[in-house]
């Protein structure tokens, strides 16, 4: 018993250490009041501050414990004529939930590269004085392709 407390213990606490790490790099770059910035919201920051945390929970719950967040298969067990609408439903799901990740993760890195200078400093040494907007751009497509290609290919599996 003493053994179960003690790994319930260590994992929450490694798992806060974890989450507190994530928060500080947000927080550190500024990315929530950057969107609310861009956006004109700069009233729902707290809002986006905690669907942030929301989100970060819920992520946590459906990793650890993914055989209770399987609500397509309960679904589909109970319903199998609808079959196709569960994979259909499963497909877009999985789509939009690439789709914001992609985003997210996107716009971390830029932030992150902002915060450390990189882009301006990139910018000077080739001369780039007009443009930079477009060298962003490319940058983002150029990740899209090589992660559709990665994904399509299915290059995670050769390794």
């Amino acid at each position: 018993m003493f053994k179960y407390l003690l790994l319930i213990l260590m994992g929450v606490s490694y798992g806060a250490l974890a989450s507190a790490g994530v928060f500080t790099v947000l927080i550190a770059v500024g990315l929530i009041p950057r969107f609310a910035g861009k956006t004109h919201t700069n009233r729902y920051v707290f809002l986006y501050e905690e669907m942030v945390v929301f989100g970060t929970i819920t992520g946590s719950f459906l990793t650890v414990f993914g055989e209770y967040s399987q609500v397509a298969a309960f679904l589909q067990e109970r319903m199998p004529q609808y079959d196709r609408l569960w994979v259909g439903l499963g497909n877009v799901v999985m789509i939009l939930f690439g789709l914001f990740c992609g985003m997210f993760v996107g716009c971390l890195a830029l932030a992150i590269a902002e915060m450390l200078d990189s882009i301006p400093i990139f910018s000077r040494r080739v001369s780039l004085r007009h443009g930079i907007g477009l060298v962003i751009l490319s940058m983002a497509i150029g990740k899209l392709v090589g992660s559709i290609c990665y994904f399509v290919w299915e290059l995670h599996r050769t390794v």
